[in-house]
């Protein structure tokens, strides 16, 4: 579970870079695409923020994962449960 939230962080804040580089070029000579840098710069700083928020929930989950197997071992050691 924790490796996909960390495979979303990484695609987000890709996603984030790119939109933070699309605000220093002049884009608004294309045609179909927005040329407001302000617009890039706010889609990369919320892009930004997702992927950290997503990062941080792998890692929490990666910990919990990481207890509970800790947990379960230990009750297995002295024997209070048979072992899966």
């Amino acid at each position: 579970m924790s490796r996909n939230l960390y495979i979303l962080s990484a695609a987000l804040v890709l996603f984030a870079l790119a939109s933070f580089g699309m605000s220093w070029t002049h884009a608004s000579n294309e045609p179909g695409l927005p040329g407001e840098a302000q617009m890039w710069r706010t889609m990369a700083l919320i892009l930004f923020l997702l992927g950290a928020l997503s990062c941080f929930i792998g890692t929490v989950t990666n910990m919990f994962e990481q207890a509970s197997r800790r947990h379960e071992e230990r009750e297995w050691r002295e024997g209070k449960r048979p072992p899966r």
